[in-house]
């Protein structure tokens, strides 16, 4: 039942004509009068369509975090490199970008992906505009208002936290209440449920942080953020997808390989990652980083990625998917370093592989996929979304380079910049097909 649900090409969603008007515009001299209602009449509906899907209200939202997310940090980097002033935030300036990409950026993706597929995981109706559109509010306007906070407005700050807060709380209410009626029984579907609460758990931690709770609240959210948030997820749905998609393509030569101890192992040694990292004791972290290193090692050689090399959107999810054992080499040589009194040398490396390299490389893989299929137009890269995954490549070795640079500053003001430069007509070019209808005429 599961593949077949997954299988379809379409969502559910609410009929919209927003060509209605233009379609009865006459031609001759009222042609042009016609033209601009059809505009006004299309930019009216826009709303509603947007709300048709949960993916598209929420992709939308999620394109214009990415660029509003690093845009800010790369002018507060820009301006304390070269001087100028600009607005301090309330809280430390890298805290608040951790947070804020972790908690702000790719969650509204995850969410948009997720309201989408539990119901169809789970064989049941999809979700309606009221379980999903006040995820929408809280969690992306309270995303923007608290990007309006960090510029030295502290009492806006806490209201947009707030107000995400509730926002993720809806989405955990809608996505629970589809679970409670599956019996619980989707392995996949818990396991990012349980991320999703872990996630209110360091958001909610965060604005406690602001509201003046010691510092290591902020540290326990940073750190839930990726190993108790983005990263169970990020696995949790690739172990579902990766195997079907490239099953799917491959056809009968494809081995698939989804085994059920997959999940249960990776949630005991992320919760092993953070025990030891919430209690400093990070030159021990090799003990649980070197096992996560083999296991995502594994993981990727049993899906068979040299089967699976074309066509290109099949490609891209295994590329991006190798930044993740590279990333936990990288983690475990920065523990085994420090556990030999070394320092820890490879200072922010190890997580700017994981974020930058598979979290970043991944979103435009699998949201490339997502928004080809669901907008009527073939499963294709295309050149726009390469040229993006290719130069966000880049944009990740710079950012680990800058880690060891001479003049490290100077390369993550680079680094921010270039994430901007990449991800610019990617962005642009979705937030085009989200607010546009789908190109088949079929709905949502």
């Amino acid at each position: 039942m599961a593949k077949r649900i997954e299988s379809k090409p379409g969502l559910r969603g609410i009929p919209m004509n927003v060509h209605a008007e233009s379609a009865s515009a006459s031609s001759g001299p009222r042609a042009a009068p016609a033209t601009g209602r059809s505009a006004l009449a299309a930019f009216a509906d826009l709303p509603v369509l947007l709300a048709s899907a949960p993916h598209r209200m929420m992709f939308f939202a999620g394109a214009s975090a990415v660029i509003v997310s690093m845009l800010w940090w790369a002018c507060f980097l820009g301006a304390s490199y070269f001087g100028h002033r600009f607005p301090t935030p309330p809280v430390p300036a890298g805290w608040a970008h951790a947070v804020f990409t972790q908690y702000g950026m790719l969650p509204l993706f995850m969410f948009g992906f997720l309201l989408t597929v539990f119901p169809r995981w789970m064989g049941q109706p999809a979700l309606t505009r009221r379980a999903y559109v006040p995820v929408f509010g809280g969690v992306f306007g309270g995303y923007l208002l608290s990007h309006l906070g960090l510029l030295d407005m502290k009492p806006l700050l806490v209201a947009g936290i707030a107000l995400m807060l509730a926002g993720w709380i809806a989405g955990l209410a809608a996505l629970g209440g589809v679970l409670v009626r599956n019996g619980a029984r989707d392995r996949h579907a818990l396991s990012c449920f349980a991320a999703l609460v872990l996630g209110a758990c360091g958001l909610a931690a965060f604005g406690a942080f602001v509201l003046g709770a010691p510092w290591q609240f902020a540290f326990v959210a940073i750190k839930l953020g990726t190993f108790g948030l983005l990263l169970p997820i990020y696995f949790t749905v690739c172990h579902r997808m990766v195997p079907f998609f490239s099953g799917s393509v491959v056809g009968a030569g494809y081995r698939v390989f989804r085994p059920a101890w997959s999940l249960p192992l990776l949630w005991a040694l992320l919760l092993a990652h953070l025990g030891i990292d919430l209690t400093h004791h990070q030159d021990w972290l090799w003990l649980a980083d070197a096992p996560l290193a083999l296991f995502f090692l594994g993981h990727w050689l049993a899906w068979q990625p040299w089967k699976c090399m074309k066509p290109g959107l099949l490609a891209v999810l295994y590329l991006a998917f190798a930044w993740l054992p590279v990333a936990f080499m990288l983690y475990t040589a920065q523990s085994l370093i420090a556990f030999a009194d070394g320092g820890f040398l490879l200072g922010r490396a190890p997580v700017h592989a994981l974020t930058i390299g598979f979290f970043g490389s991944t979103l435009v893989a699998m949201v490339t996929r997502v928004t080809q299929g669901h907008s009527g137009r073939p499963l294709e890269m295309g050149t726009i979304a390469w040229l993006t995954f290719a130069l966000l490549q880049v944009v990740a070795l710079i950012r680990i380079y800058a880690e060891v640079a001479p003049d490290a500053p100077l390369w993550m003001v680079i680094a921010a910049f270039g994430w901007l430069l990449a991800f610019l007509p990617w962005v642009l070019r979705s937030l085009w097909i989200y607010a546009t209808p789908r190109i088949d005429g079929k709905a949502a």
